[in-house]
C-alpha cells in the first residue's frame, strides 16, 4: 500500500470534480434545494402540525445527505475513468486496486464532510435549525456510522460495474434510494409494517436515524444503538469487500474490465 499513489488518486478526483458541470450539479446543487425545499416544509408542519414532525423530516434529510454524498462519490469518480477510457491505462501503472478503492473511501468522506458541513450552515442561517445542539460526539459517531454504510453500497456497486458493465450504471445514482423508506429517514420506523421493522433493524442506518431523533430530545451519547451500527456494519463491510473481491476477479477473467471501456 502506498500512500504516495492514493495520494495521486485522490489529485485526480479533486481535477474531476472541480472541473466536472455534472458532479457539481449532483453534489452541492442537488443537496442544497433538497435542503431548501425540505426546510420550507418543515417550517410549514411546525406552523400547522407540530414542531417535533418538522425537525424528524429536517434533520432526516441532513443525515440523509451523508449517505447519498458518500455513496455517489465512491461509485460515480469510477465511472468517470470508464467513460474517459482511462481505467485500464490506470492500472498499467503500479496502482493496485486496494489503494484505487481505498482513494475512493476517503475521497467519498472528505466529500461528505465538506457538504455536511456547508448544509449545516445553510440549516442555521436560514431555517434556525442547529443541528450541532446534538452534541459533537452524537454527530461524530452518526456521520461514521453512515459514511460506513455508504462505503458498503459504494463498494458493492463498484463490483457490479466492474463485472457487468455500464449497462447498470444508473445503480450508481438510485441504487441507495431503496433504502430510503426503509430506515426511517423521516420518520420512526415504529411506523412500518411488523415485519419491516424486523428488516429495517438489521440495516445500520436505521440505528443511526433512530438515535438522531431520540438526541433531538437528549445530547447524551446513544451508545447502544451506535454499537448495533458499528457492530452491522463491520458485518457488511466484511460482506462488501468479499462481494467486491469476487465480481473484480471475474470481471479479468471474463475481460470484462478491460471491455467496459468499449
Amino acid at each position: 500500500m502506498s500512500p504516495r499513489r492514493v495520494w495521486a488518486i485522490l489529485l485526480q478526483e479533486a481535477f474531476i470534480t472541480r472541473r466536472s458541470v455534472e458532479v457539481l450539479f449532483d453534489l452541492p446543487f442537488f443537496s442544497f434545494m433538497s435542503v431548501l425545499v425540505f426546510g420550507f416544509i418543515s417550517v410549514f408542519l411546525t406552523s400547522l402540525v407540530s414542531a417535533t414532525a418538522a425537525r424528524y423530516l429536517f434533520l432526516g434529510v441532513l443525515l440523509w445527505e451523508i449517505i447519498r454524498v458518500a455513496q455517489y462519490s465512491m461509485s460515480i469518480e469510477a465511472l468517470w475513468n470508464v467513460w474517459s477510457r482511462n481505467l485500464s491505462n490506470m492500472f498499467i501503472t503500479p496502482l493496485t486496486m486496494p489503494e484505487y478503492v481505498l482513494a475512493q473511501m476517503i475521497s467519498s468522506a472528505i466529500k461528505a464532510l465538506i457538504m455536511f458541513a456547508a448544509l449545516s450552515v445553510m440549516a442555521v442561517t436560514v431555517f434556525s435549525f442547529n443541528v450541532y445542539a446534538m452534541g459533537l460526539g452524537n454527530l461524530a459517531l452518526f456521520f461514521l456510522n453512515l459514511t460506513f454504510f455508504a462505503w458498503s453500497v459504494g463498494l458493492a456497486i463498484l463490483g457490479v460495474i466492474f463485472r457487468l458493465g455500464t449497462r447498470i450504471q444508473a445503480l450508481a445514482w438510485g441504487l441507495v434510494f431503496l433504502f430510503q423508506p426503509l430506515v426511517g429517514v423521516y420518520y420512526p420506523i415504529n411506523v412500518l409494517p411488523d415485519a419491516l421493522q424486523v428488516v429495517a433493524r438489521l440495516v445500520p442506518a436505521t440505528h443511526v436515524f433512530e438515535a438522531a431523533r431520540a438526541s433531538l430530545q437528549s445530547p447524551a451519547v446513544q451508545w447502544r444503538p451506535m454499537s448495533i451500527a458499528f457492530l452491522e456494519n463491520a458485518i457488511y463491510f466484511g460482506l462488501a469487500v468479499v462481494f467486491f473481491s469476487f465480481m473484480y476477479r471475474r470481471s479479468q477473467q471474463t475481460g470484462q474490465f478491460a471491455r467496459n471501456e468499449e
